[in-house]
């Protein structure tokens, strides 16, 4: 009697309308796209002195994602999948800070600008070293993204946002980044530790 019930009831639940339609057979092999920011250099001179090598630089990254969904009808709804990834990952905005007592077009304030330029090339060095683990990372994770069941398509959008959110939080998403971000402070410490301001004393 009670596997008849049970029988009966799971019944009753295939055919009601408007239920969740199980969406992993419309799963696609997603197409990812790896691409780096147009990049500029902007040089400025703070109205108060700096210390150490008289300058720095201030990188600003850019990680956006932008998922494209395959919607298919369904029953009841849609399933709305992972189509492809077109991601841009890198470095595109530099703030060159050059001590103020560094007079423009002088031995010094040259001298600064170009330590600082080799800290710009590392950090668009690492970015182009990574790119190949960028795209092996960002396609594991949107392997791991599942299509998902809406009932309208007022609701794909919120699906589209929530995916994202799964690709960006991935382990090994988020992995790479952080390997990222430790190279490229390595590698500048490196340049400072080698350099030590040397370029700056042969002006004097």
């Amino acid at each position: 009697m009670v596997v008849k019930y049970l029988f009966f009831v799971f019944c009753i639940l295939v055919s009601l309308p408007g239920l969740a339609v199980d969406c992993v057979a419309y799963k696609k092999i997603p197409a990812v796209y790896i691409n780096v920011p147009d990049w500029n250099k902007t040089i400025v001179q703070p109205r108060h002195e700096m210390d150490k090598l008289h300058g720095n630089v201030v990188a600003t990254m850019v990680d956006n994602y932008q998922i494209n969904a395959d919607v298919v009808p369904v029953d009841g709804g849609f399933c709305v999948g992972l189509k492809s990834v077109n991601a841009v990952v890198g470095y595109n905005d530099f703030v060159v800070n050059i001590d103020i007592r560094n007079v423009p077009e002088t031995c010094e304030y040259n001298a600064v600008l170009a330590h600082e330029d080799k800290h710009i090339k590392t950090y668009l060095s690492v970015i182009d070293d990574f790119k190949g683990e960028l795209q092996k990372s960002v396609y594991s994770a949107a392997q791991s993204v599942m299509p998902q069941f809406v009932k309208s398509r007022d609701m794909i959008d919120s699906v589209v946002d929530d995916m994202n959110m799964q690709l960006q939080s991935h382990p090994d998403v988020v992995l790479v980044k952080q390997k990222i971000f430790a190279d490229v402070e390595i590698k500048n410490k490196q340049i400072d530790r080698m350099e030590s301001g040397e370029e700056l004393k042969k002006c004097k």
